[in-house]
């Protein structure tokens, strides 16, 4: 290349610092000064100076906040210029809307009510079969995850918990052992709202949002378990502190507790499938007969009757009683109590007739659930977008957002708290509540700072169902399962203890934010952490429990120590990068794939393309989409013009330099150590 031409006395500097000044000169004067300045430069034959033009580019383009909540625009007639007529049509559309609405949140509830039982078909026996290792789940870290696996096989935390009942009233587990594998099921349950949320992985900021809502509860559930699964596992306060509880009332067995939403959603979803699920809790109490029964219920009327029959004996047994037992030949009789049940009618559910295996329904089910919960939500959300806007948005977003003035301040996040807790025990589900808030978060309704005091006032709300659950148990199995819901209780109260009083401590809100950061950006990471959180860690480290607890140690420890320290460095990168030695002030040291998630995406989408070029032409809408993103995009940078004297120059005299660009690095938000 040839070198640049030298300037003489350039003084660069003089330039940038009044380019403002000629800025206002080039504005003020039109015309034919303007054309004058213009030929000129033209005449001469030298380079003139350039000069910056960053910091005009800084100051006219702000940076907006992506969790700012959005202004849903009215853009329909406002109500006082219309008639009668208008009006009377307006207030029957939103009648309409509202009973339509209504109807898809019923849809919405009953198709999680299927999912849960299609997860139980496909992998209840499964959920069974790892309650069964006793060693195993003696292990407090082993417990922990199997309780995450277990519940996100079966879609219910209730479910699980009422198998861990089981089994510490028939000491085939003891309270203490059972605290870990409670943990693992609060953690579990929180996968339903993180699925709900891929939903609207259509548009950035309410995928960005929406995501960072339903992963908050994770987060919550994570840094409680912790912070607390050592603390228990060292002193057993959870344990020790329920049981004198439960010690100091003289409880009785009492009424069944009050399922306010079944009520409503059984009648429909009885109709698709009804499961007998004392077949899982047989499993886990290692009953060899169950495994062949099958979880679809046949017979929802039966009748036990006990009856008093002549039986014979083997003859080492003994008798019941000397007085009712009497020989014949080589034959030995006795009396003996004979339950028989009859069945007296069918359930009324579609596959009652089906010689389906459980897994063939599970599949199907699971197929069908999963599209009425997508459709049902797609269109909950377009409803949502066309009801929530103009006054009645910001009325709605005034009342959920707003905190009260200054000496109250600290009131609207616990007030959320009660509200969520409420709503909660009247849905008699905290994954019915956070997945119907979920949307809401996505389209700008709720904010993420309000949505984190409602999530932990659900995790509050379920343990109180619980507790009614437990103490309408029957007297076998009263004192064990309110101890069990009490652990539960007071484990959710420990965890907003440590990280909701003080702003500082409120770590989810920032890691979930971090994180809708990176999945908007980046949209197959929210499947990847969906599987690595859900799937992948709680199998690993099962692995490696059934190994030993020094083969789990072993490999888990360093694991853990890496981890934190490389959370550290990140945090002090961020705030105090002197401290750190000249190396580790970034993480340019490592090969790019292992700080940056740029590789891993090339990788993957020039996958989908491949895929949609050669497999199936569904990706070419994903094509679409994506090449109209790019087409706004370069709309919006060729509407930033800046004027440039030279470039203007040179057009006037019909000739064309290449310019010089000065390339100005950016450094993206994905640059962390993974």
């Amino acid at each position: 290349m040839a070198p640049w031409p030298e300037v003489e006395k350039p003084e660069t500097n003089n330039y940038i610092g009044d380019s403002s000044k000629q800025n206002q000169n080039m504005t003020g004067k039109e015309g034919e000064n303007h054309k004058g300045n213009v030929s000129s430069l033209g005449n001469k034959g030298e380079i003139q100076p350039a000069f910056s033009t960053v910091a005009l580019i800084d100051e006219t383009r702000p940076e907006e906040d992506p969790w700012a909540l959005p202004e849903l625009q009215d853009t329909g007639v406002k109500w006082s210029e219309l008639d009668g007529k208008g009006k009377v049509i307006r207030v029957l559309y939103g009648i309409g809307k509202f009973i339509m609405l209504l109807g898809l949140l019923y849809m919405f509830v009953c198709s999680l009510d299927v999912l849960s039982s299609a997860f139980q078909l496909v992998g209840g026996k499964a959920a069974g079969d790892i309650f069964k290792d006793d060693s195993v789940l003696s292990n407090p870290v082993a417990g922990l995850v199997i309780g995450v696996l277990v519940t996100v096989m079966v879609q219910s935390s209730s479910t699980s918990s009422s198998i861990i009942v089981s089994m510490v009233s028939s000491t085939l587990l003891t309270v203490r052992a059972a605290i870990p594998i409670i943990m693992g099921a609060n953690i579990g349950t929180s996968v339903t709202n993180t699925i709900v949320a891929l939903m609207q992985a259509g548009d950035r900021n309410e995928f960005r949002r929406a995501f960072a809502g339903a992963t908050i509860h994770d987060f919550f559930n994570w840094l409680a378990v912790f912070a607390l699964l050592p603390i228990e596992v060292i002193t057993g306060y959870l344990f020790h502190l329920t049981n004198v509880i439960v010690e100091s009332f003289h409880l009785e067995s009492g009424e069944d507790a009050p399922e306010l939403l079944k009520v409503i959603t059984d009648p429909f979803t009885k109709l698709i499938i009804e499961l007998d699920k004392s077949v899982i809790n047989a499993i886990a109490m290692n009953d060899e007969s169950a495994k062949n029964r099958s979880l679809v219920k046949i017979w929802c009327v039966t009748e036990s009757n006990v009856t008093l029959q002549n039986v014979t004996i083997p003859p080492s047994e003994n008798c019941t009683s000397p007085d009712f037992c009497w020989t014949e030949g080589n034959t030995t009789w006795t009396l003996k109590n004979i339950t028989e049940t009859e069945y007296i009618s069918k359930c009324q559910h579609i596959f009652v007739n089906s010689d389906l295996p459980d897994l063939a329904i599970g599949l199907i089910l699971l197929a069908l659930s999963l599209l009425v919960l997508c459709s049902c939500l797609i269109m909950i959300v377009k409803l949502l977008n066309s009801v929530l806007k103009g006054q009645v948005a910001s009325v709605i977003k005034k009342t959920i957002n707003t905190d009260f003035p200054f000496p109250f301040t600290w009131l609207a996040g616990y007030l959320a708290m009660l509200a969520g807790a409420g709503m909660t025990f009247i849905v008699q589900s905290s994954s019915v509540f956070t997945s119907a808030i979920t949307p809401l978060v996505g389209i700008g309704v709720i904010s993420i700072e309000r949505s984190y005091p409602l999530t932990l006032g659900a995790n509050i709300g379920t343990t109180t169902t619980a507790i009614l659950a437990a103490l309408a148990s029957p007297g076998s199995t009263l004192k064990y399962s309110l101890q069990i819901a009490l652990c539960h209780f007071f484990f959710n109260v420990s965890g907003i203890i440590l990280f909701y009083p003080i702003p500082y401590t409120r770590l989810p809100i920032r890691m979930s934010k971090t994180l809708g950061n990176i999945t908007a950006q980046y949209r197959w990471f929210a499947i990847f952490y969906l599987l690595l959180c859900f799937f992948l860690l709680p199998l690993f480290v099962f692995a490696l429990s059934l190994a030993g607890w020094g083969v789990l140690l072993g490999v888990c420890l360093p694991l853990f120590l890496l981890f934190i320290a490389v959370v550290v460095i990140n945090v002090m990168q961020k705030r105090r990068p002197h401290s750190l030695p000249e190396k580790l002030q970034n993480w340019d040291f490592l090969p790019v794939w292992m700080h940056s998630l740029e590789p891993w995406d090339n990788i993957i989408m020039s996958s989908l393309a491949f895929c949609g070029k050669h497999c199936c032409g569904f990706c070419k809408c994903c094509k679409v989409n994506t090449e109209q993103e790019g087409a706004k995009d370069n709309q919006l940078k060729t509407m930033e013009v800046y004027e440039n004297t030279m470039a203007m120059a040179d057009e006037e005299r019909g000739g064309r330099r290449a310019p010089a660009v000065a390339c100005v690095d950016k450094t993206g938000t994905n640059n962390t150590a993974l």
